[in-house]
């Protein structure tokens, strides 16, 4: 028992060490998590710890950025991912792209034809008016920001993600903005906000005003892909982008 005792403490000290800083919670892989719930208890007769790490509130395996992976490791995981059945289907997958130590994020939906085809996220029309917007707008190179997507996978003929293939590829979003740790995250498009917020309003109704994922502020726009077919929109677009700009500089806080 002791020894068992013993072993506990030595977990516990290295859960506190790997925990993240700001939000005390570690990461877990989605393959590490489904093979824990998998295993059966084994130490039912030891007197159950205090909690040390609490419970992230919209997942049940926690993900803080603490597996010391790098984001060329986590691509080639998620590269090999089987979580649901959009593998089945995609040429390839699409990770992200950009500075890996990027003070802004834009999350996307899910990767297109394009994407699909090319393995980076935002090509095509949609992404020319998105680097327009960085390199023009924001006087930015594209490779100063990241660009990712909450979906890894090409969903068949472009349709919208469902729910269970954005729970499965959640986790790696998750851990890629903690790799990051970008200043703020700006979130192109309800499917985009509506997952990394976990709420049904519109984007209409979230964008002009700044919110939180996980602690890093995040403002909502519209996706590249609506202003093309709504151009009357890009002033709208424009005012989050500068509000973004603002925070960036450290001219506002959000």
């Amino acid at each position: 028992m002791d020894s068992i005792d013993g072993l506990m403490d030595e977990i516990v000290a290295l859960v506190k060490g790997a925990a993240h800083p700001a939000r005390g919670t570690v990461s877990l892989s989605p393959e590490v998590a489904a093979a824990l719930e998998r295993c059966p208890s084994t130490v039912s007769t030891v007197p159950a710890a205090p909690p040390t790490v609490p419970a992230a509130p919209r997942e049940e395996v926690v993900d803080a950025g603490g597996s010391g992976r790098s984001l060329e490791e986590l691509a080639e995981v998620v590269a090999q991912c089987k979580a649901c059945e959009l593998c089945n289907g995609r040429t390839q997958t699409v990770f992200g792209s950009g500075n890996p130590h990027a003070d802004l994020v834009f999350v996307g939906e899910a990767p297109g034809e394009q994407e699909d085809l090319q393995g980076l996220p935002f090509v095509g029309r949609s992404g020319d008016l998105l680097t327009d917007i960085i390199e023009k707008g924001m006087k930015l190179r594209r490779d100063d920001v990241y660009i990712c997507n909450v979906i890894k996978c090409r969903p068949p003929d472009n349709r919208d993600p469902q729910s269970g293939e954005k729970s499965a590829c959640e986790p790696y979003l998750l851990e890629q903005l903690d790799l990051i740790q970008p200043k703020v995250i700006c979130a192109l498009g309800g499917h985009a906000a509506k997952t990394l917020l976990n709420t049904d309003e519109s984007t209409g109704r979230l964008r002009g005003r700044w919110h939180s994922y996980h602690g890093t502020p995040l403002r909502v726009t519209y996706h590249p892909a609506y202003l093309l077919r709504s151009p009357g929109e890009k002033k709208k677009t424009w005012a989050d982008i500068q509000e973004i700009i603002k925070v960036l500089r450290g001219e506002a806080a959000p």
